[in-house]
């Protein structure tokens, strides 16, 4: 049967992910093989586009749209373009069958892919603690284990439900470890800026997953358990989340995870080498931009006046002017000449004395601030 669901199509979000990250060159497989019984993010985007026309009932086609959707997003949210399926995964496909098999293999798919590896797809990830890396991959994922834990709340799934919430507990006190250990880490005080940012918008996504729930009884119990940890639900976790969100509060809000400035750089896309690190701390990565062999020097151009019309746009940021501190640091004397090919506002932007102060904040300096910042923010959380 041809796909009949109304949402976009299996072959256009395989050309998105080929779209925003062609180095993950995704091949073209078209076989019988279930897409909700693959292993890997890139076995079932190999054989997304063949969904497109499988001979599959309601049911079935729904179980592989489902994972088609999960691998896409797997494979570029960290990107500089992510795929837009997020309230697909967690909950409008969920919405759509209350049968119980189905949401169980949903349900199991979804455990599997909390296990895909995020090497060469994130630059965004910590690990210090020994207990696997933290990035904002957990919190899509924990936004999909909300969805069935409310389908299965909803069918009267009693002991699905509890797997479903033992797991989503389960990675809540894994990140809560990666922080602790951050914070009680002499030398990771910028690791656990970037931990306290990831816990942030992962509580985020979680608060996502959950919105779509109903407001019964029993979901509200578990809402009471899992939700607003960011806000205000203080009792949760010992109130991790809470310390992580007052320090992300303090320090990285104004950071920002989408990065709209630079989407439009095609450039910007065509190797892992590129994945944008979490902000601000993008020295490193402005040095990355300054050298590496895959751009011209329109595409340094090009990003130098992203990265400035991102600065004037987004108040109180401080990570962009860090990647043009790296780009500075790296190319010395070279940036000028790349300034001069700016357009007139970027140029204008250039020779702002803010702009010219902001940028030649020695690296050292900057990372003091922001320790300084962790401190004064966990002796606040502490009070």
């Amino acid at each position: 049967m041809a796909f009949t669901f109304n949402y976009v199509g299996p072959a256009t979000i395989v050309e998105q992910v080929r779209n925003t990250a062609p180095f993950l060159d995704v091949p073209r497989i078209y076989d019988s093989a279930r897409l909700i019984e693959c292993p890997g993010f890139l076995d079932v985007l190999a054989r997304g586009e063949a969904l497109q026309q499988a001979d599959l009932g309601e049911e079935a086609m729904r179980e592989d749209y489902f994972a088609l959707c999960m691998a896409a997003h797997h494979a570029t949210v960290a990107t500089f373009v992510p795929t837009d399926v997020d309230t697909k995964i967690r909950g409008l496909l969920w919405r759509e069958t209350r049968h119980i098999a189905s949401l169980e293999r949903m349900f199991r798919f979804a455990q599997g892919a909390t296990a895909w590896s995020i090497a060469g797809i994130s630059a965004r990830a910590t690990e210090l603690a020994g207990v696997g890396p933290v990035s904002g991959h957990n919190g899509e994922q924990l936004s999909v284990l909300a969805a069935a834990l409310g389908s299965f709340l909803h069918v009267g799934a009693h002991d699905l439900a509890e797997e479903a919430a033992a797991a989503i507990d389960a990675e809540l006190r894994r990140e809560g470890v990666e922080f602790g250990h951050a914070i009680r880490t002499r030398g990771c005080e910028l690791d656990a800026l970037r931990i306290a940012a990831s816990l942030t918008h992962n509580a985020g996504d979680l608060d996502q997953g959950i919105s779509f729930w109903p407001t019964s009884q029993q979901h509200r119990e578990w809402r009471e358990k899992f939700g607003r940890l960011a806000h205000e639900n203080t009792r949760a976790y010992e109130g991790t989340y809470q310390v992580a969100a007052r320090v992300y509060k303090a320090a990285m809000a104004c950071e920002g995870h989408r990065h709209y400035p630079l989407r439009a750089i095609r450039a910007l896309r065509q190797t892992p080498d590129l994945l944008l690190p979490l902000g601000p701390f993008l020295d490193d990565w402005g040095a990355v931009i300054a050298r590496h062999p895959s751009l011209t020097e329109e595409d340094r151009v090009e990003t130098l006046g992203a990265l400035l019309a991102g600065s004037r746009k987004i108040p109180g940021q401080r990570g962009y002017y860090r990647a043009i501190c790296g780009m500075k640091d790296t190319l010395g004397a070279g940036i000028e000449a790349l300034a001069k090919h700016l357009p007139k506002t970027a140029r204008d932007d250039w020779k702002n004395p803010e702009t010219r102060k902001l940028v030649s904040v020695p690296r050292v300096s900057f990372e003091s601030m922001m320790r300084k910042m962790l401190a004064a923010a966990l002796q606040g959380a502490s009070r």
